[in-house]
């Protein structure tokens, strides 16, 4: 009964979650359902287990949320993100309409831009320059997805994205874990998204189909819209209701200007990772008071925040006058970061009670007996319930939760380096979380005014078959050749 528990609340999750029940409700409604079909206490389940998972999520990962809401909504509001938008049309124009918005998607989100914020900001360039260009409208969502949510988000090394921070406590790696791999994946990502793409555009020409080719398509959704909040809070770390807060800057920033806090970003998590943090004594983080931790456990989180701070710092610095309401753009930016990490908190909790479940025992075994050793089973469980909870973020967490103590001892016990295990857990978890009811997928489809039917089938593509090429190719190499 205990493994029909568990089937029956994942399937209550999934079925409720697609029609747009929030997270917050129907976690620890799974998670009840589930310990009771086991006969297991269920206050002590909710209270115990649900609860102190989800406060362990927050109280290690809320700085990052935080601080990276905040960053993205001052580069909102202080014209940034569209400064670098527009710049990177300008320079490779409509012909080149795919490239230009999967790069300015590429670059903003690399620096640490929220996801949903590069949304609302590209759709509307893209309509432009894809009218311009006669492509049609029904690829816009699928440009923009592979410029922000594949590669910049699972693969390239440092990526602020709060995918690549969640595996650093558990095996005690930084951003920049398995480099040489992250970027061959990335490569492999962009190329197949981009061959993709080209070809659907050719294909569209050869048939006579341009711009406004389907029938006309939507104008795209509100960031308040409610239905399109409580889905997008559940993938991702912004809150799109408060895009429309605070006060946009009425003029833009010069590119130069507006490019310095993205680097500031990249530039200190690298030299704070790899420079400064080793070599500093925290050998005071063992006592008690710390939580008995060590470097290797906090430094991952400690270098993506002291980076989001330092570029928010230089941020204000730059932009203080393009920032019109800085107390308001600071006060959204900080309440957009609430109900993302509950959310993610709460798909957190149920996995930390259907892990404490006897059932799961088999579930576990069954996991670690997949054939192609542990690199291949440990994909596989960040893909399946990256797919189930609709959730990148969500399904790490939990299959890390679960079996990051186990994949860590395989590793030690095996010679594979934690960052190998790193890489392949983030790509794994940002392939398959891009099914129908993702909650990116919905908003970005909304905000571009188009439906499941008309652009799913590109976005898989560029989302889904992409990242699952470059993660076989990640699998291979770290086999042979081991983590570079």
């Amino acid at each position: 009964m205990g493994l029909v528990g568990i089937l029956a609340a994942l399937s209550l999750l999934i079925w409720l979650s697609f029609r747009g029940w929030g997270v917050l409700l129907l976690a620890p409604a799974g998670a009840m359902i589930a310990a009771a079909f086991a006969g297991e206490p269920l206050l002590a389940h909710w209270t115990q287990t649900f609860m102190g998972s989800a406060a362990r999520f927050i109280a290690q990962f809320f700085p990052i949320f935080l601080l990276g809401a905040l960053f993205g909504k001052l580069m909102d509001d202080s014209g940034s993100v569209k400064t670098i938008a527009h710049s990177m049309s300008g320079k490779l124009g409509h012909r080149r309409a795919i490239l230009a918005v999967v790069l300015a998607g590429a670059l903003v989100t690399y620096g640490g831009v929220s996801l949903f914020i590069a949304f609302f900001v590209l759709a509307p360039m893209a309509r432009e320059l894809f009218r311009a260009a006669n492509i049609p409208r029904r690829l816009i969502p699928a440009t923009i997805a592979l410029g922000t949510s594949t590669f910049t988000m699972s693969a390239m090394p440092g990526t602020p994205a709060i995918q690549n921070t969640i595996p650093m406590p558990f095996f005690g790696t930084t951003p920049f874990a398995a480099p040489g791999l992250g970027i061959i994946a990335s490569a492999i990502m962009l190329a197949f998204g981009l061959w993709w793409l080209g070809r659907a555009e050719a294909s569209a020409r050869k048939s006579g189909e341009g711009y406004g080719g389907q029938a006309e398509l939507g104008g795209g959704t509100a960031p308040d819209d409610q239905f399109i909040r409580i889905r997008a809070t559940s993938s991702h770390e912004f809150d799109p209701a408060e895009i429309s807060h605070g006060k946009h800057s009425d003029v833009q920033p010069p590119i130069g200007t507006a490019t310095i806090p993205l680097v500031v970003v990249i530039g200190v998590n690298l030299l704070t990772s790899l420079l400064i943090l080793p070599r500093l004594d925290f050998s005071f983080l063992a006592q008690e008071r710390w939580g008995s931790t060590s470097l290797a456990g906090v430094a991952g989180v400690w270098s993506v925040a002291i980076a989001l701070a330092a570029a928010t710092a230089t941020l204000v610095v730059l932009h203080r006058a393009r920032l019109p309401d800085l107390r308001g753009s600071m006060d959204a930016g900080a309440n957009a970061s609430v109900l993302p990490i509950f959310s993610v908190a709460s798909l957190v909790g149920f996995g930390a009670v259907v892990a404490a479940l006897p059932a799961f025992g088999s579930v576990r075994d069954w996991v670690l007996s997949i054939s192609g050793g542990p690199l291949t089973s440990l994909a596989i469980a960040t893909n399946v319930l990256a797919a189930l909870t609709g959730s990148a973020s969500g399904g790490l967490t939990i299959a890390l939760d679960a079996l990051g103590d186990t994949y860590l001892q395989i590793a030690r016990t095996t010679g594979i380096h934690p960052a190998l295990m790193h890489r392949i857990a983030v790509i794994g978890s940002g392939t398959l979380d891009s099914l129908p009811h993702n909650g990116a997928v919905v908003t970005l489809l909304a905000v571009c005014g188009s439906t499941h039917r008309q652009s799913y089938f590109d976005m898989a593509m560029a989302n889904i078959v992409g990242p699952l090429i470059a993660l076989a190719v990640v699998i291979i190499l770290g086999s042979v050749l081991g983590s570079f």
